[in-house]
């Protein structure tokens, strides 16, 4: 499997960072991946911490 560019805690600090408003099209081209990259993350680690 290739190795992600990204780490784990990174990952997740973008997560966060859209929930709390940041537009995510800004998000992902200051970070430097594409919209379907940040879906994708999102959707396999919408278990990592509980829904509000």
């Amino acid at each position: 499997m290739r190795k992600s560019r990204f780490t784990e805690e990174q990952i997740i600090g973008f997560i966060k960072q859209a929930e709390a408003g940041v537009p995510i099209k800004d998000l992902c081209r200051k970070g430097g991946f594409s919209d379907a990259t940040f879906y994708k993350w999102r959707a396999n680690r919408v278990h990592a911490w509980p829904l509000h």
